[in-house]
């Protein structure tokens, strides 16, 4: 395990459910395309340069965190790279495109080793170096890496038609990839880790479709093998994700926690899943776009009814979005939610 010193307290607490009034606050995806200290960087670099720039790539973190006051900065990057670093290039048109798609087990033979691949990571590590010294003292810092599901269905067929019968149906392939992917993204996450991340989240955003058998070994098998060799250092979310996966995450041993999406109540989830690890969650993010009066009656609604929970009822809670902030969120929106989560639970 490789330690690291928490930086907020709030967010501290949340990881070792302490009972705390205010929680700590983070969105996925908090800096972006929304915002315009971001928009601004883009005017004279590129997508590739803010993301593999050290000195970028932290501009681009703390931008957020100066304006909105979030207690934890997540490291600038794309869940792509790994894919990029085992030899399948990577460009962003805007959306990401890969080189060449995986098909069959003979393609595989085109990828770099993990030893090979890990080299061309190893700026996130300087990128959380970096991020960790521009940021102020109290702010915590998180890294993340795409889940080997998610990072799969990229690079096979299954993303590109929607499909996913071939990677459902083709289990040496399924396994032969996972024997590449699974190692690379130990390294990923540890590089992350020395570089000064408190959390490395899994973000897994194709996971929401499979049943719950595929699940359980295409997810649960693989972060629980994280989670065993990086103990409370690993999150999880996974986009759609049903209540039997959050179950299967919520009995992985020595996971720091998950995120749940929009459609769950969060109070619910608290009673249901919590005194594990924290819960982060999860304000519709669409939601931020109604007008001024209506958005503040939403927040209310949806903060009160946490409120109404007892704080050890509510102990491990980190507020956030059901999922990230959307393109052309008012940037007005997201001063309204946090100033009204710290109000509510101030009062």
């Amino acid at each position: 395990m490789i330690t690291t010193t928490f930086r907020n307290e709030r967010f501290r607490n949340a990881l070792n459910l302490i009972p705390q009034s205010v929680p700590p606050i983070w969105f996925m995806r908090q800096a972006g395309r929304y915002h315009s200290h971001y928009r601004k960087l883009k005017e004279t670099y590129s997508f590739m340069d803010l993301c593999k720039q050290p000195e970028l790539a932290a501009e681009v973190a703390i931008g957020p965190v100066k304006e909105f006051g979030f207690d934890v900065s997540i490291l600038f990057s794309d869940l792509l790279f790994p894919l990029e670093a085992l030899g399948m290039g990577l460009k962003y048109d805007p959306g990401p495109k890969l080189s060449f798609s995986l098909t069959s087990e003979n393609d595989l033979k085109r990828l770099k080793t993990p030893e090979e691949a890990i080299e061309g990571l190893k700026f996130q590590k300087e990128a959380v170096i970096r991020t960790r010294e521009v940021l102020p003292k109290d702010v915590s810092l998180i890294g993340f890496v795409g889940g080997p599901f998610t990072l799969m269905t990229y690079a096979s067929i299954g993303k590109h038609d929607g499909n996913l019968s071939f990677i459902k149906t083709n289990q040496n392939f399924v396994d032969q990839l996972y024997s590449i992917l699974v190692p690379l993204l130990k390294q990923n996450i540890e590089l992350q880790l020395q570089g000064g991340a408190e959390v490395v989240m899994i973000f897994d955003t194709a996971a929401g479709m499979l049943d719950p058998y595929n699940f359980n070994r295409y997810v649960v098998e693989p972060i629980s093998e994280f989670a065993k060799i990086y103990p409370k250092q690993i999150g999880y979310y996974a986009k759609n994700s049903t209540e039997e996966h959050i179950r299967r995450i919520h009995e992985i041993p020595y996971l720091a926690g998950f995120g749940v999406d929009h459609r769950f109540s969060i109070s619910q989830t608290l009673k249901t899943f919590g005194g594990k690890g924290f819960i982060q969650g999860n304000f519709d993010q669409e939601l931020l776009f109604a007008d001024p009066n209506t958005l503040k009656h939403k927040i209310r609604e949806y903060l009160l009814s946490i409120k109404d929970l007892d704080p050890k009822e509510r102990k491990g809670w980190v507020a956030g979005l059901g999922h990230g902030v959307l393109q052309f969120t008012p940037e007005t929106s997201i001063h309204l939610l946090i100033d009204e989560t710290r109000k509510v639970f101030s009062e």
